[in-house]
This record gives structure tokens, C-alpha cells and sequence, in this order.
């Protein structure tokens, strides 16, 4: 199957028009949070009357945010704003991996979830012909997880969830958070992460499990064919194909 724009992944010679890096200062909890802050292609056609969609893109724990442009290229060829988050920062404590991973890692989730949410209230002020009611949240690994975690605390500004092979944090279970989990092949989720066959009917949950596939891959660092997977799946699932159609 073709898409529209689709030749850009598969040539892998274009930047991202209209990227920039900025640090964003969160006073109130002292973190100055490093974004890359991407356009979409044809920012003529946002306004204020016919708000264009919002991306917020949550990389995978010590991975920097900046190594996704794969996925932020094909976010806006759709004409989203995309908005790259590093929620790692000096100073900050290890990522825990002794005992219930669920419990010792939450703090981490909770401190990238309030990190979404201020990024969210700040930018909504600046960039008033995009729709900050109706995000839609990517996120790879530990930030899939985050994502997850705020996707499941703050369901009111998030519309749709994508996650790439994140293991932790439970998928919401909602009808109105529209959810895409992108499985990897060699390491399966925790017991609940995933929805059930019955759950997966009723809230339309879609999992794509890449056969072949590395959870360590899914970044711009992985095979070529295996972004060009992740970018199609991501592209027709936006589009609104079926799951079975992916």
C-alpha cells in the first residue's frame, strides 16, 4: 500500500522544515527540560478557527528525544505540531531495576507525567491555532510508560495514545483515548500492561506486534525497514484504518 508523503522514510534524506531546539524552565520544580519543537509541513493551513493537531513525543530511557525524527518526519506530513520531550535530566536519580519495577519506577512516571503537563500549559499560550485539548501522546519504552501513566491520570486533553514497546504501565482502559501499542519481539509486557481480546473489542485498542522486531531498534539508530514499519503502522492507524488493515 501507498501513502502520500510516504517516499520521504523510504529515501531517509530529508530534515525536518521548521525543527528548532529550546529549553523550557519549570520553576516550580526546578528543571530546565530540554524540547525539539517541529512544525508541520504546511503551517498555512493552522488557525485558530481549524486548529491543526498536537504530538508530544516521549523518548525511551537514555535515549535522547532528538533521535525519533522518523517518527516526528511522518507526525508532521499529517500536519502535526511535534513536540520532542528529553525527561531525563544531570543530576536526576537512576531509573530503578531491582524489585516491583511497577512500584520503584512510579516516581519517574509521575515526574514525566507533571513534565507533559507543564509543557502542555506553556505552549497551549504560544501556539494558539493548534489544538492542545486533543493530544495525541507517542512514546517508546520508559516513555511509553509515561505517556501510559498520564493517559491514564489525565484523560480529559488526551485523545489518542501510541506506544512503542513500552513494558510497565497498564494501557488506559477508556473508550475516548483512542490506543495503538506497537509490540516488539523480543521482550514481552508486564502481566495487564496489554488489554485482553474482550478489552481489545471494547475499547478498540489496536496491538501490532513486528515480527522480527527489537525493542533497542525502535529509534532512528534501527534497520530501515523496521522504521519504515513503524511509520506505516502510525501513519494508517492516524488515518483511521482498521486495526486488521494495519
Amino acid at each position: 500500500m501507498r501513502f502520500p508523503g510516504f517516499f520521504i522514510l523510504l529515501t531517509g534524506l530529508f530534515t525536518i522544515s521548521h525543527a528548532r531546539a529550546e529549553v523550557m524552565s519549570d520553576t516550580s520544580r526546578n528543571r530546565d527540560i530540554p524540547v525539539q519543537i517541529s512544525m508541520p509541513d504546511n503551517p498555512n493551513v493552522c488557525k485558530a478557527t481549524a486548529k491543526c493537531q498536537v504530538a508530544f513525543l516521549s523518548a525511551g530511557y537514555g535515549v535522547s528525544h532528538t533521535e525519533y525524527q522518523f517518527i516526528a518526519k511522518q507526525l508532521t506530513a499529517l500536519d502535526y505540531l511535534v513536540v520532542a520531550i528529553g525527561h531525563e535530566l544531570a543530576g536526576d536519580l537512576p531509573l530503578s531495576v531491582e524489585g516491583n519495577l511497577y512500584q520503584t519506577r512510579q516516581e519517574n512516571w509521575k515526574r514525566g507525567a507533571q513534565t507533559l503537563n507543564f509543557i502542555r500549559g506553556t505552549l497551549q499560550k504560544r501556539y494558539q491555532n493548534y489544538d492542545f485539548n486533543h493530544l495525541l501522546l507517542v512514546g517508546h519504552s520508559n516513555g511509553g510508560d509515561i505517556s501510559a501513566w498520564l493517559s491514564n491520570q489525565h484523560k480529559n486533553y488526551v485523545s489518542a495514545l501510541i506506544t512503542l514497546d513500552h513494558r510497565r504501565v497498564p494501557l488506559p482502559r477508556v473508550h475516548k483515548i483512542k490506543v495503538l501499542s506497537i509490540r516488539g519481539s523480543d521482550f514481552p509486557a508486564d502481566k495487564g500492561v496489554l488489554p485482553t481480546n474482550e478489552e481489545k473489542r471494547k475499547y478498540k485498542s489496536c496491538i501490532v506486534t513486528i515480527p522480527g522486531s527489537r525493542h533497542n531498534d525502535m529509534t532512528d539508530n534501527g534497520p530501515q525497514w523496521l522504521k519504515v514499519k513503524i511509520s506505516q503502522l502510525i501513519h494508517g492507524y492516524l488515518q483511521g484504518n482498521s486495526c486488521q488493515s494495519l
